[in-house]
């Protein structure tokens, strides 16, 4: 491949995307993907991703703590927990939610290995799809191969979680009545399935913002692979 000198049928196909490379002249095409350093530099940006959102969200705190992933009550149930309040109850109200976000937390590190595994499994079309799947595509990467497995995971945690505060039943009989009137969505219903399912969506939503951010600047990771594939790609 000449410098600068690309195969438009294969441009056509796979997209604009080049991967500079220091000390050489021409560039990788992303059909080069299988044979190139973005395969490994992709894997190592989506673990290490992984590993500071396991570390950022499974502690004290890191739900209920950061406004972007911290788990209200759902749907009509937040609105009807600001009343309640107002009767005396905002200290019960405050121990639900408190519960359900400290379950969360307690749930994501043993999502750590799943999350790992599922990264190092990862084929070239996977890459290529997030390569050029947009903002969303690490999300939907993590959802289709973790989110069944992590659900199982998870959801014996945030049960004992849960079962300590008392409102936790009261809170599915009432919720179960209130999905019937279309008040609440039916999945959320149950608070630990409601649980489980927002502390997976958090997980993914940081996974995707922390591998943003190793993209946006390669450097600051200290990585070698990370700075040769993505040094350019800005």
């Amino acid at each position: 491949m000449q410098r600068r000198n690309f195969n438009q049928a294969g441009a056509s196909a796979l997209g604009l995307l080049m991967l500079a490379a220091y000390g050489r002249a021409h560039a990788l095409s992303l059909g080069d993907l299988s044979h190139a350093e973005a395969s490994s530099g992709l894997k190592t940006a989506l673990e290490k991703g992984v590993l500071m959102a396991v570390a950022l969200l499974g502690k004290p705190d890191g739900f209920l703590g950061n406004p972007k992933v911290r788990i209200p009550l759902p749907g009509y149930l937040e609105d009807a927990s600001k009343l309640l309040k107002n009767f005396g109850q905002g200290r019960r109200i405050d121990e639900l939610v408190t519960a359900i976000n400290r379950a969360a937390e307690s749930a994501v590190p043993m999502g750590k290995d799943l999350l790992v595994g599922a990264v190092r499994s990862m084929n070239v079309n996977d890459a290529k799809n997030i390569l050029t799947g947009g903002d969303t595509s690490v999300t939907a990467f993590f959802a289709e191969k973790t989110r069944v497995p992590l659900g199982v995971k998870f959801l014996p945690v945030v049960n004992r979680a849960t079962e300590k505060v008392g409102l936790a039943g009261k809170y599915n009989e009432f919720a179960g009545k209130a999905a019937g009137f279309g008040l609440v969505k039916k999945e959320d219903a149950n608070i630990q399935q409601y649980v489980t399912g927002r502390t997976l969506d958090g997980l993914y939503l940081v996974i995707g913002e922390e591998e943003r951010r190793i993209r946006q600047d390669p450097v600051g990771t200290g990585s070698a692979i990370l700075q040769k594939v993505f040094g350019t790609l800005k």
